[in-house]
């Protein structure tokens, strides 16, 4: 039985660092350039160099996409880019462009190279064709059941590595490639600038009737014909680890600390207790399920995994989110008289009943006894974003401990 990896993405070095220390065994990064998430955060080379280093210290790998699908004026820079990358030592390029393939196979040979899923990789002889040119890795097509999976294991050399798309936001269009954003914007999703306008709300006009707008109901809300569910296979490690997945990946470059802090935790337990004994990680289905509920996500499906999904498996009828937390910042170090260093991401009060979210699977309840600010003055609440305080929690903390509110409400996603 092959152990399979937990990839997670992270969209800048602090994500990077809570999917590290919350159970990834790799992360994958966006560089300021040629990646397909032009609108994450992403990383400069002084922070992309920061993350390997902290991410090898701890075991962990990291990934750099590479992943746009180059025109002519993009290859100078790209070539240049690999350069710099080569000194800094990623442990694999993600790719899904032949020719951006062959600069990264001349300018930094040492360097694994995968196969995006933006090549739409649907057979075993696109896995040979890769294979054969050099790559260490292809990341199978979204639109594959794990019975084809399972056959594309059986006809590739066992060398030669599996990765899969298991949680997270599905694009609408064949293997991400799509044009909808380039069409309605000018900006194009194949080179990373993707505004999603799969999310938006649409209406039908008849030609001869310019200005007349007639709604077409999935339901009172409107429709929304291009919105996918989100994928989640917690509830099926069993059969993904059968069929001979290398790489179990994570969707979410765009997504925040808390979000990969709890897709992280919550899958790490489900390989490790599935890997030691089936009957364990059947026992604890029901802790999978509370905890992955617990992060924003739309509703849930299984994608293609059991066979082409119809309307109702697929389509989402709304543009909400579901939000059970709100992101209230991530633990630093202690200033010696019990209140931890936070920058805060969302308002709380003192008095206020918060979790702490642990990356052993812990959540604890607790009390914000203190807010300090910087200059040592204590404050009622934290209402400003990405402020710098200290906090008593009237308890002992760890970095890297997660505070969150829980919240019962949808919060409606921006197009």
């Amino acid at each position: 039985m092959r152990t399979p990896e937990l990839l997670i993405p992270a969209s800048s070095l602090e994500v990077l660092k809570i999917a590290v220390i919350y159970g990834a065994d790799a992360v994958y990064i966006g560089g300021e350039a040629f990646g397909l998430r032009a609108k994450a955060k992403n990383f400069s080379m002084e922070d992309m160099r920061e993350g390997i280093a902290f991410a090898h210290e701890h075991g962990v790998k990291v990934y750099v996409t590479a992943n746009i699908l180059a025109h002519d004026d993009d290859l100078a820079g790209i070539e240049e880019y690999f350069k710099e990358l080569k000194e800094i030592g990623p442990d694999a390029l993600i790719i899904a462009d032949p020719g951006v393939f062959n600069i990264a196979k001349r300018v930094c040979p040492q360097l694994e190279r995968h196969i995006s899923t933006q090549a739409n990789n649907t057979n075993y002889e696109t896995y040979l064709f890769w294979h054969e040119l050099g790559a260490k890795r292809v990341v199978s097509a979204r639109e594959l059941s794990l019975a084809e999976i399972k056959e594309i294991r059986a006809h590739i050399p066992d060398e030669m590595e599996i990765e899969t798309f298991i949680h997270g936001a599905m694009c609408i269009s064949y293997s991400g490639r799509c044009l909808l954003s380039n069409y309605f914007t000018g900006r194009d999703a194949n080179r990373g600038a993707c505004t999603h306008p799969c999310r938006w709300k649409y209406s039908v006009v008849e030609e001869t009737r310019p200005g007349e707008y007639m709604p077409v109901y999935e339901n009172e809300r409107g429709t929304y014909i291009f919105n996918s569910k989100d994928l989640c296979m917690i509830e099926h490690i069993p059969e993904l680890i059968e069929a001979g997945i290398d790489s179990f990946k994570i969707e979410g470059r765009m997504k925040t600390a808390l979000y990969v802090a709890t897709v992280a935790r919550t899958y790490r337990k489900a390989i490790d207790d599935c890997l030691k004994d089936r009957g364990l990680y059947e026992e604890n289905l029901p802790w999978y399920r509370e905890q992955i509920s617990n992060c924003t996500y739309r509703q849930f499906t299984t994608g293609f995994f059991y066979g082409r999904p119809d309307s109702e498996a697929q389509i989402y009828d709304s543009n909400t989110y579901v939000k059970e937390y709100t992101y209230l910042g991530i633990i630093g170090e202690e200033n010696g008289e019990g209140c931890y260093r936070i920058e805060q991401r969302n308002k709380f009060c003192t008095g206020e009943m918060i979790e702490v979210m642990k990356p052993d699977g812990r959540n604890i309840r607790a009390e914000v006894k203190r807010i300090i600010n910087e200059d040592g003055e204590e404050q009622e609440s934290a209402p400003h974003p990405k402020q710098v305080l200290y906090v008593d929690l009237g308890m002992k903390l760890s970095q890297y401990d997660i505070l969150r509110r829980q919240e019962m409400e949808t919060e409606k996603e921006g197009n």
